[in-house]
Parts: C-alpha cells; structure tokens; sequence
C-alpha cells in the first residue's frame, strides 16, 4: 500500500462539515446537537463537542459497515500501527477482546491464557463457549504482582496440550512488564496456532524505539490497543488490529457487530481519527517527553526512604522481557501502609488521583497529558507519606494489615481447578452459600478485584480456602469486587 498522509483527519472532517452546513436535524440523538438539552449540562460540556455527537446519517459513514470517511480513518490507522486491517472500537478494548476471541474460537474449543488475563476474555469464554488452559504468570512475591508469562511456559502448554487453537497473551500487564513477543510468535505460529495479543495497555509502543516492540511489529494475528489509555482518544475509544491472513476477517467483522453499538458515539470515532494523526505525526516527540518525565518521577520517587518504584532493572527478570517506563508502580509496604491506604490519602489529602492500588502498590500512569507540575505533586505527596512525623488524622493506616502481612506472606493464590466450561458454570443453575465456608464448591460467578479487572475465581472453578482467605484478606484491606451478585462477598453462587 502507498504511503498515506498521516496528516489527514477523515472522519473528524466530515463531522466538521455536516457542522459548518448548517443541516436541520430531524435525526437522532434527540438533543438535536445541544439544542434540547438542559443548560446546565449544555453550558459545561460545551456546543462544540454536542454539535458533532450525531448519528450515522448521509456521508458520515456506518461504523458497523464502513464505506467512506470511516473506512479511510480505518486505513490510516492500520498503516500507523503496521497492520493490515484495524477497526475502531467504542465499547473499550473490552469488546476487542471478546471480538478477537469469538473470531478465533468455536465451542468446545480450546484456547491457551495467561491467568492473569482482564475479565473480558472470561466472558468471551463463556459466550463463545470454548474451554481455557491457564497458564500461570511469573509472580513476584515481594512486590504481590504478576508478571507475563516466558516463552517457555507457552512452549510446554502448547506442546501439553495440541488441540488448542490460539494462545491469548496479555503484554503489557497493568503494571508495565512486556512479554518476549517475537518469542512467543515464533513458538505461537510454528506450531499452527493464532496469536491473540491483548494489549490494551500498549497503544503508544509503537510510536517510540526506547518503548518495548508492540504487538503489530512482531506479527501477532490480532491484537487490542486502548487508545484511550495513554494516548489522546477518549474514554471507551479503542482499536482492533489484524496481521496477515490467518484470521478471517468476515468473521471478525460480522463479530464487531455484535459487540458495537448501532447507533456509535461520533465524538469517540473522531477523537480515534485525531489520536491516530497525533501519533503518526508527533508520537516519538510527544512520547519523548513522557519517558522524561516518568523517568524523572522514578527516580525522585526511588530517593524517598521506604519507597520503591519498579522500572527497567524488573527487565531479565522471569515475566519481564521489557518494561513500560511511563508506568509507575510505587511500592508502600515498607511505610506500613497498604496501597489502599495510600491511594486514599493520596486523594484526600494531597488532592493526587493515582489509577490502581492493591495491596502493597500504587500505580501512576504518566502520559502526553502530564506536566512536570503534576508529577512535582505526586513526588511531593508521596515524600509528605514517607515522613516519619506524618500527620495522624482519619487516613491514617490502621496498622492491623500491616501487622498481619509481617507475621504472614500473603501470596497470591495458585490457580483453581476448572471443573466445567466457564460457560456451562455461568448459564447452569445455582445456589447461593456463605462465601467463607464455600472452599470445594464450583463457582458459577466472576470474582474480580477492580481495578485491574483480573478475575481471582473464574466461573466453573473449585473454591478453595487460599483464594477465600486472599479474597477476605483483599476486602478487609478494602478492594473494589466486581463481579458477584454480593459484591461484598457474604454470599457467593456456586453450582448445586
């Protein structure tokens, strides 16, 4: 394919012309482009963004069937990332997921996963009704996280189990360890397998040669970028981006359409339009100053007494083939808070809003958005929690955590045995017991600490008694559960 002109703004373009025309609208959405609504939502958001959220009338292209300016973004978008094909999505990397799964998988099919893989490949297992091997993550103990997994773990499970029909990989992870993609290509690929990568987390890898190789650069069949993660698209705005020919990509369209919307947010298509032009315009300059910044914050952040942020001495580590550098993890532990804690403080004190805490973490995405005065906050912040004379007030730890976790290493739990498909577990009848007694039960919910949306308890899986003390564990510290029907995990549904 030529070289197209990345400067080019199709979609966003012809959303400005439908503006500038001055069309009367007899069309969805009923606000009639900010007309209808009330003013006081009308006078904050702004005319602007209201006059362009339209439907999918005359030359402004179907999403579900794209034609015209829509299927021109698509193919600028594709050559920005070095794809063949890329769609855009407005229902998150979520729908990726699931999009790229059920194209790939039939029922009673096997598929290969890292266990640390987002909840949206669980619910993909269950409408598509395919049946997964786990495969367990490099963990590392003393920061309480998972890593990905080795070319090793992917060799020996392809070769344990030969019916599979693709390997999804998670890289990056939540918190910034790549996978040897290339390895895992050639193992993936020699084998006769498809290579689904989910990288949600990874949208601006491409656009910089100090990032980890991007999926797209190594070959992966399919993979899922959250452009509005860390690049400049708006929230829910992702793409999905196809290599080569081993997916059909009937299918996968026909897929799409069962997971997108009829009726497609327009703001959010144009706002993928404008972040792909930015990217293949500017990225390696803007992505420039971000690993500036982030590398300044790490480094002022590691010189605080009790504080660690993980970066790119983790890289030839197990799990750890590279590391995001705009990703910082900053472990609390030895201040004797839990990330919960922190996280709270952080906000309610310090007016800072980190993206994830768990148990001993805090996680801080730094992006194109983020100036040198908001990262002088967060290291300020961060130095008021390490003072030896902190403040006590009601964001105070409360100690009891941190006594529990120095008598006892909480290790993640290993693993559950999967009794039945995700998807008999899910649609099966159930009942409902209390959760602490529930350990040889099989579970028929998702049971997933959010963020990072990684399910601990999977549908058809046997409970056991390390995942429901780590789960209390994790509730007594105050984590976010999404998932269960009793989301404070009283009660659980298990099969009868």
């Amino acid at each position: 394919m030529p070289r197209l002109d990345q400067r080019r703004t199709p979609f966003f373009d012809v959303l400005m012309d439908y503006v500038t025309a001055g069309t009367i609208p007899f069309h969805t959405p009923g606000h009639k482009q900010g007309i209808g609504m009330h003013k006081r939502m009308r006078d904050f958001i702004g005319e602007n963004v209201l006059a362009i959220d339209l439907t999918q009338v005359g030359n402004l292209d179907d999403l579900n069937v794209p034609t015209g300016p829509l299927l021109a973004a698509h193919k600028l978008a594709a050559q920005a990332w070095g794809a063949d094909h890329t769609h855009f999505l407005i229902n998150g990397s979520t729908a990726g997921n699931q999009a790229m799964l059920m194209t790939a998988l039939r029922p009673g099919d096997t598929v290969i996963l890292p266990r640390n893989s987002h909840k949206s490949a669980v619910s993909a297992l269950i409408m598509s009704a395919a049946r997964p091997v786990y495969m367990q993550p490099e963990v590392d103990q003393s920061l309480h996280l998972d890593h990905c997994v080795t070319p090793a773990t992917v060799e020996r499970t392809l070769a344990d189990h030969p019916e599979a029909k693709a390997v999804f990989i998670t890289s990056p992870t939540y918190y910034g360890a790549t996978a040897d993609l290339a390895e895992i290509e050639r193992i993936v690929h020699a084998a006769g397998k498809l290579l689904l990568i989910d990288e949600a987390w990874g949208p601006h890898l491409h656009f910089h040669p100090e990032l980890p190789p991007s999926a797209t650069s190594v070959g992966a069949d399919v993979c899922v970028n959250s452009t509005h993660k860390l690049l400049a698209a708006m929230s829910q705005s992702s793409m999905i981006h196809v290599c080569g020919s081993r997916i059909d990509l009937g299918r996968l369209q026909s897929t799409l359409r069962i997971f997108q919307s009829t009726s497609p947010n327009q703001v959010l298509l144009a706002s993928l339009d404008v972040a792909r032009m930015q990217m293949a315009t500017q990225g390696e300059e803007l992505l420039g100053r971000t690993l500036a910044l982030a590398r300044q914050a790490r480094e002022r952040l590691n010189a605080i007494p009790g504080v660690y942020c993980m970066g790119l001495d983790q890289v030839g580590k197990p799990g750890v083939a590279g590391y995001d550098e705009t990703r910082l993890v900053i472990t609390v532990k030895d201040l004797e808070y839990t990330g919960y804690e922190a996280d709270r403080i952080l906000r309610k004190r310090y007016n800072v809003q980190i993206e994830l805490a768990d148990l001993f973490n805090v996680v801080a995405l730094v992006s194109l958005g983020n100036t040198q005065e908001h990262i002088d906050r967060l290291i300020f912040a961060v130095s008021e929690l390490a003072r030896e004379d902190r403040p006590i007030d009601i964001y105070s730890p409360t100690g009891v955590l941190t006594d529990r976790m120095k008598k006892k290493s909480y290790h993640l739990p290993p693993i559950p045995e999967l009794v039945v498909t995700p998807r008999e577990a899910f649609l099966s009848d159930h009942v409902e017991v209390p959760f602490r007694s529930s350990a040889g039960r099989v579970c028929a919910e998702v049971v997933t600490p959010y963020p990072p949306g990684i399910p601990l308890i999977c549908p058809g899986e046997r409970l056991t008694k390390e995942t429901i003390d780590y789960l209390r564990l994790e509730l007594k510290a105050g984590v976010h559960i999404q998932g269960p029907v009793d989301e404070k995990l009283r009660t659980i549904r298990v099969l009868p």
